[in-house]
């Protein structure tokens, strides 16, 4: 009985170093750097622009997105990576944020966004001004 619970307890701790091993931290594809105004009165939204450095080139491109409930204005700056960009034209597109069960370069921290493309988007922003939101439906990234 003991032999058997050993040779469990082995392979449990086997499966869980071969998991843990495939698990490498995604490395990032390119960074971001985002300038946005946020406006709300009950339902608000968001526009702004930003550019994206890929492969060695900048892109600038522009940013918008709906907001319901809230109340304010604000500014925000926002830095960040984009990951599993592959082209530059999977870069375009609407952002959901959310909780992908991914782990992505340079620890935790800020939001992660993902858009119809798989590409994911982890920002850190600032803000200056006063602004409530309740809640996001998503941001639309367009390049210019």
């Amino acid at each position: 009985m003991i032999r058997e619970t050993t040779k469990f307890f082995l392979a449990v701790i086997i499966t869980l170093i071969a998991f843990q091993a495939g698990a490498e931290e995604k490395v990032p594809s390119g960074t971001i750097e985002i300038e946005e105004k946020e406006f709300a009165l009950i339902v608000g939204g968001s526009f702004g622009k930003g550019e994206l450095q890929y492969e060695g080139n900048n892109y600038p491109f522009k940013i918008s997105g709906l907001k319901v409930g809230g109340l304010g204005v604000s500014k925000v700056s926002a830095v960040g990576e984009v990951y599993d960009l592959f082209d530059i034209e999977q870069f375009a597109g609407t952002y959901v944020a959310g909780d992908y069960g991914i782990t992505l370069g340079g620890g935790v921290g800020g939001v992660v966004m993902k858009n119809e493309n798989n590409v994911y988007m982890r920002v850190k922003s600032t803000s200056e001004g006063i602004a409530v939101s309740l809640g996001a439906s998503g941001v639309t990234v367009k390049l210019d």
